[in-house]
């Protein structure tokens, strides 16, 4: 019976453990998802990135990595649209603007770029060349889910264009009648309240 006390006290002190480790990597998780993760669904009036880096320090590393890489490599898009999302990410939108540019004078018809140039003229205060680089990303890529939900934020948050952002986002749902904000609202949904 002794033996048997002894099993049963190992047993749950192993389960105890398993449990420990369960919550402390649940806790983890949680703490991992809600400094990253949710701040950027929060709230629908922040246009969406379609690219940008992970966050972390050592951006000014980065920076001087990439641009040493462009001194090599100066036609390189992907290299200046790797800078402007560095910038995009330490939130420089005037260096991002140049940098995404840059990209784009080399490579005209990516929609990624596109629309992380307009989300970046959005933050430098103007709008109205934000829609601009949003149609463009559209017109690259009609399938484009991102630029069209964008454009329908500026639209509505910025220029004051609520029938500009219902057709914008009615055209998202032409392509995706399943769509969602980041925080997870159908823009259907979105729609109906504007409506």
């Amino acid at each position: 019976m002794g033996k048997k006390n002894r099993k049963n006290g190992k047993s749950s002190k192993s389960g105890s453990n398993n449990t420990i480790i369960i919550v402390i990597a649940a806790l983890a998780a949680g703490l991992f998802l809600g400094s990253v993760i949710i701040p950027a669904f929060k709230d629908s009036a922040t246009p969406q990135s379609t690219g940008g880096m992970s966050a972390g320090g050592g951006f000014e590393q980065q920076i001087a990595d990439t641009k040493r890489m462009l001194e090599a490599q100066p036609d390189s898009a992907t290299l200046w649209a790797k800078l402007g999302n560095i910038y995009f990410d330490t939130n420089q939108p005037e260096k991002a603007i140049e940098a995404y540019s840059n990209s784009i004078a080399l490579s005209p018809d990516d929609p990624h770029v596109l629309t992380d140039l307009g989300v970046m003229y959005r933050r430098a205060g103007k709008p109205q060349k934000a829609v601009e680089f949003f149609d463009k990303a559209i017109l690259a890529s009609p399938e484009h889910e991102t630029a069209r939900f964008n454009k329908g934020i500026v639209l509505y948050y910025d220029l004051k264009d609520k029938a500009g952002a219902i057709q914008a986002w009615k055209g998202l749902l032409q392509m995706n009648p399943a769509a969602k904000t980041p925080n997870g609202k159908h823009i259907q949904d979105m729609i109906n309240d504007l409506s």
